[in-house]
C-alpha cells in the first residue's frame, strides 16, 4: 500500500489514506487490519485526524511519547478542545485508543492518564431503543429485494453487517453458506426443511465461517425463518432470471447488474449504506446495527420465557461465550443437536418476527395453539358442533378466556343469568363484562346479570 494515495469527490487528498505512504504506518494498519478491517480503517482515520487538528504527524507522536510528558500534555488539550465542542465521551476515548495501539505496535510504553468526561457512556446508543413491529414491516415494505434479505438475516438471524460481506469486499457469505437450500433449473427450494404434509418450511440453517465472524475466533450458525426465506428466494430467482449462474460459490448478496464494481463482493459499508437509505425512506432515524439489537432483545424474551437457554441465545449471536460454551455451542454440532437449536430457534421466532408472511402457510405453532384451543373448549363442555357454530377456534386467546368466563359464571349459577353480589364487588365484575341491574335495599347488595 506504500505510495497510496485517495481523494474524495472533490479531489481532495484524504489525509489518514495518505499517512499509509509511510511505511510504518502501512504495517500497523495492516496488522490491525488481519484482525479487524473495520477497526483498522477507523484507527487509521482517527490517526488522521488526530495529526491534523494537533499539528503532528506519527513519528513526532511516537518521540514525544517516549518522553512521555509532551504527548500526555498533547492530548489533554486536544481532549479539552473536543469538549468544549460538545463531543461525546465515548467519541473523545477513541482517539486514545488509536494513540496507545500506534505507540504499543512501536513498542513505545505510553498510558494517557487524562480524565475523559463520561469517557465509557455511548450517548449516541444510550436511549436508542429497538424498531417496533410496524416499523419492521415499513423497513421491509421500503426495501429493495436485496436490502429485503438483508435486513431479514440482520433482524430475524441476528447476523452483524460484516458477517455477510466483509469490510474490502474479498470475503461473503455464499450459496453454500446455507445447506439446506437447492438451486435447480432457475428455482429455489427448500427441501430438507420442508413439511410436505403442511407445505411449511422449517427455519433454515446459515452457517457463518470464522473469517465473518467479529474477531474470526470461532464459526456458528443460526436459522432464518418465513419471512427470510420467502425474501431469499425471490432474489435469488430473480438474479437469475436477469441471467445470472448461481453456483455454491457465488454470494447471497450481489451488485446491482449496472453498478461499477470496485471489489469483488459487496462490502460491509455498501450494504449498511443501502439500509441506510432504507430507514430514511421509511421514515426512521435509526441505525442499520438496530436490526441486530432488534433481534437480541427478541431472544432476550424468549430466554426469559424459558423458550431458549443463555448459552444457545449467546450461540445464536455469535458470541464465543462461557467457558462452558467453548466446549459445547461453539464445537462443531451433531445432526441431532442442529434440530434442537432450530426447534429451540422456531420457539423463539414469535418473539421477533413480524407475523403472517404472505404465500407462506400457517405456522405449526399456530396449528399447535388450535389444538389447545380445541382442547380447553372440549374440557369446557363445548360440542364439536358449537365450537364450529361459534367459530371459536379463530376468536383471540382474550376473547375465548371471555367466552369460557361466561359459560363457567352461567354453570355456577345453575344457568340463572343474574346473581346478587356485594356493592364493593360491582367495579370487578363490570370491568369483567357483568351488566348492572338494581341495588337491593341497604345499598350492600347489588344485582349483577351476563350480558345477553
Amino acid at each position: 500500500m506504500a505510495g497510496i494515495v485517495r481523494k474524495d469527490k472533490d479531489g481532495k487528498r484524504i489525509t489518514h489514506f495518505r499517512l499509509l505512504e509511510n511505511d510504518d504506518v502501512r504495517r500497523w494498519y495492516e496488522n490491525l487490519s488481519a484482525k479487524s478491517g473495520m477497526t483498522a480503517k477507523v484507527y487509521l482515520r482517527g490517526l488522521g485526524f488526530y495529526c491534523d487538528r494537533m499539528k503532528t504527524d506519527p513519528k513526532r507522536i511516537l518521540e514525544d511519547a517516549m518522553k512521555v510528558k509532551p504527548l500526555q500534555d498533547q492530548f489533554h488539550d486536544f481532549v479539552q478542545g473536543m469538549q468544549k465542542e460538545g463531543k461525546a465521551g465515548a467519541y473523545i476515548a477513541r482517539y486514545k485508543k488509536v494513540l496507545h495501539s500506534w505507540t504499543k505496535y512501536n513498542n513505545v510504553e505510553f498510558r494517557s492518564i487524562t480524565n475523559i468526561r463520561n469517557e465509557s457512556i455511548n450517548e449516541r446508543t444510550q436511549n436508542e431503543r429497538v424498531p417496533t413491529v410496524e416499523e419492521m414491516k415499513s423497513i421491509l415494505h421500503h426495501a429493495g429485494l436485496r436490502e429485503k434479505v438483508a435486513i431479514s438475516m440482520m433482524a430475524f438471524s441476528g447476523l452483524r453487517p460484516r458477517s455477510i460481506s466483509n469490510e474490502d469486499g474479498t470475503d461473503c457469505l455464499r450459496i453454500k453458506d446455507i445447506p439446506e437450500m437447492v438451486i435447480e433449473n432457475g428455482k429455489v427450494t427448500f427441501p430438507m426443511v420442508r413439511d410436505d404434509k403442511s407445505n411449511y418450511i422449517r427455519p433454515v440453517q446459515i452457517v457463518i465461517k470464522p473469517s465473518l465472524n467479529k474477531g474470526q475466533k470461532h464459526g456458528y450458525f443460526t436459522f432464518l425463518g418465513n419471512f427470510g426465506i420467502t425474501y431469499l428466494k425471490e432474489y435469488l430467482e430473480y438474479r437469475m432470471r436477469e441471467g445470472e449462474t448461481l453456483s455454491p460459490d457465488s454470494p447471497i448478496l450481489q451488485y446491482d447488474r449496472d453498478v461499477d464494481r470496485q471489489h469483488t463482493f459487496i462490502p460491509t459499508f455498501y450494504i449498511e449504506r443501502h439500509i441506510r437509505k432504507t430507514f430514511r425512506e421509511a421514515g426512521i432515524g435509526m441505525r442499520p446495527y438496530i436490526l441486530r439489537a432488534y433481534f437480541a432483545s427478541g431472544m432476550d424474551i424468549a430466554e426469559q420465557k424459558g423458550v431458549i437457554s443463555h448459552p444457545w441465545r449467546q450461540f445464536f449471536m455469535g458470541h464465543v461465550g462461557d467457558m462452558e460454551g467453548r466446549y459445547s455451542t461453539n464445537k462443531k454440532a451433531l445432526p441431532e443437536t442442529v434440530e434442537e437449536r432450530r426447534s429451540a430457534y422456531e420457539k423463539a421466532l414469535t418473539f421477533f418476527d413480524i407475523g403472517e408472511q404472505k404465500g407462506i402457510p400457517e405456522t405449526k405453532l399456530n396449528e399447535e395453539i388450535k389444538g389447545i384451543k380445541l382442547l380447553i373448549l372440549k374440557g369446557a363442555g363445548y360440542s364439536d358442533e358449537e365450537i364450529e357454530k361459534g367459530d371459536f377456534l379463530s376468536l383471540e386467546v382474550s376473547d375465548l378466556i371471555q367466552k369460557l368466563a361466561d359459560k363457567k359464571a352461567k354453570d355456577m349459577i345453575n344457568g340463572n343469568s343474574q346473581k346478587v353480589i356485594s356493592a364493593k364487588e360491582v367495579k370487578d365484575y363490570i370491568n369483567r363484562g357483568w351488566e348492572y341491574v338494581n341495588t337491593l335495599p341497604g345499598d350492600k347488595e347489588v344485582i349483577i346479570k351476563l350480558p345477553s
